[in-house]
Order: structure tokens, then sequence, then C-alpha cells
């Protein structure tokens, strides 16, 4: 038996990739403005014609496309699960879930406490998961072996509210450096998306629950891609839809895009490279862009 050949650091996906801008093709673009920016706390860096680009202190975190000519994908469709905005403080996610719950109230979807993170979750009025989520100092993260220690336990919303949210979060909310943490993709089957995601990208795996869920990341993060099955179990390739339309993953330099660039040539898959980004699809059609950190307008 040949013995799998170890990974080396060209291999891999830098220690400090994050995550960039995720982009949604929407049905009603001021519906949807109106819940990130009224309800998240986003603010609107760009608006034109149809494409409104909204962040937080200058910097995008949600790209909303509108296109009239799309329809919603079946339930069991491969696509976005939901998309995770990361607040460096409770005070401040409690900011922001305290203004969806005054003016989004049936957004809510649930709350849990994940061990490395507290998140609150929401569905935005066409549908697309939102979770809000504050992290654990990294010391608090629990590793056996390569794989990071989460769970899904009980998180009371209104006693997170009551111990974390501020009189001035109550009143508005702040610009603060909240931004994409992670994505969380709705897939056919994890065999398939482990061989994308983490034997070419280049990420690793932090936690697996069977054929149901799988988490990979960078540089000891718990996760900065989702990808589980509960859904869309045998998914076959995406058909254009309002949902997903693109995620940005952000690399240190183009030595990483570089490399990226020859695994995914190696391994015969098309993809477009001006040296500064990288562009593909993965095995369900959900478009992936690799930029070297910088080079996001």
């Amino acid at each position: 038996m040949t013995a799998t050949p170890a990974r080396t650091q060209h291999d891999l996906l830098p220690a400090s990739t994050g995550m960039g801008a995720v982009t949604l093709a929407v049905h009603d673009l001021d519906a949807m403005i109106d819940f990130y920016q009224r309800g998240v706390g986003l603010a609107v860096l760009d608006q034109r014609g149809h494409t409104a680009t909204l962040g937080r202190q200058g910097v995008p975190a949600m790209i909303l496309n509108q296109d009239g000519s799309l329809a919603h994908a079946p339930s069991g469709a491969a696509g976005l699960y939901h998309t995770a905005f990361l607040y460096p403080q409770q005070s401040e996610l409690a900011s922001s879930v305290y203004s969806l719950a005054r003016n989004f109230a049936r957004s809510f979807t649930g709350s849990s406490d994940h061990l490395v993170s507290e998140a609150l979750y929401f569905d935005d009025p066409e549908g697309n998961g939102v979770e809000l989520y504050w992290d654990r100092p990294r010391d608090a993260w629990t590793w056996q072996s390569d794989r990071v220690q989460m769970a899904t336990n009980w998180l009371d919303p209104n006693q997170f509210l009551r111990e974390h949210l501020t009189q001035e979060g109550a009143e508005s909310v702040a610009d603060t450096a909240a931004s994409v943490g992670h994505v969380h993709l709705k897939v056919g089957d994890l065999a398939t998306a482990r061989a994308f995601y983490v034997d070419t990208l280049g990420f690793e795996v932090t936690a697996e629950y069977g054929s149901q869920a799988l988490f990979v990341a960078a540089g000891g993060y718990h996760h900065h891609l989702g990808m589980n099955t509960w859904e869309s179990r045998g998914a076959a390739e995406r058909s254009p839809a309002l949902g997903l339309g693109e995620v940005v993953i952000d690399v240190a330099d183009e030595d990483a895009l570089s490399a990226l660039a020859e695994r995914l040539s190696a391994r015969g898959l098309p993809h477009g490279h001006d040296g500064r980004e990288l562009s593909f699809l993965d095995p369900w059609a959900n478009r992936i862009r690799v930029q070297a950190s910088g080079s996001a307008s």
C-alpha cells in the first residue's frame, strides 16, 4: 500500500487566510438593503443601478445584485446555508441582535453556544440564512489532535441580551469591525466537498460529523467554511437562481494565489487568474473568488 504524501505548506492556504464579501442575487433590492442596514447594521458603502455594497468601517461584507429574471432554488438545492458575521465584542453582537429583534422580529430562527463561539441565527427577507456570532478567545477552545471541539448547546437569546446589551447599543448599531467570519454551504456530499476544499484549495479539516457536516479552516481557526448535507444530500450542480452569487476568500499574497492556481491546474479544474485574483466554480457551481490581500474594491 502506498502511503498518502504528507501535505506541505505549499499545499495549504496561508495561516492568515480570511473571508471576504459574500454576494447574493436578490429579487427585492430595497427590502434586502433595509434588512442588512436597519436590521444587521451594515452601512451602504456604494449603490449603483441594481447593485449595492454593504459593510462596516468601509470594508465590504455583503454585495446585493438585483436580478428579476431569477427565481428561488428548490429547498434541496446546493448553495448558501448562511453567511456568518463575526463581532469583536459581545456587546456589539448584542446590539445587532437587538436591532434585528426590534425591526425584524420574525427573522429570528435560533441561537446556540458552540463552545468556540456564541451564535444567533436569522433569515433575511428572501430566505438566506444569517448568523451573527462572537468568538471565545482561542485559548479557551479545546482541541483533540487537529480537531476542535464544537457543540450545539442552548443559548438563551433573552439572557444574552440582558447580559451584554448596553444602553448605547440599544439606541443604535455602532459601525464596529464586524466582518464575514465564515460561510456555510449546502452541498451534495462531503467526500466531494473534502476533495475540493481540503485536498485542492488547501483548507484543513477542523471538525466533521459523519456524512452530515464538514468544517474547514486555515491557520487554526475553528472554521472559515462549513458544508452540510442536511437539506441537500445528493444535490447536483446549481442552476441560476436567487441566493448565493459568490464567496470571496482572502489570502496573504500573490504567491499563495499562484500556489493555488497550480493545484487547480494540476487537477484539470478551469479557473481564471489575473495575478491578483482567482475565480472558479466548486463542484456544485458555487462561484468562488480568491483574492490577494488588498485587492478588494
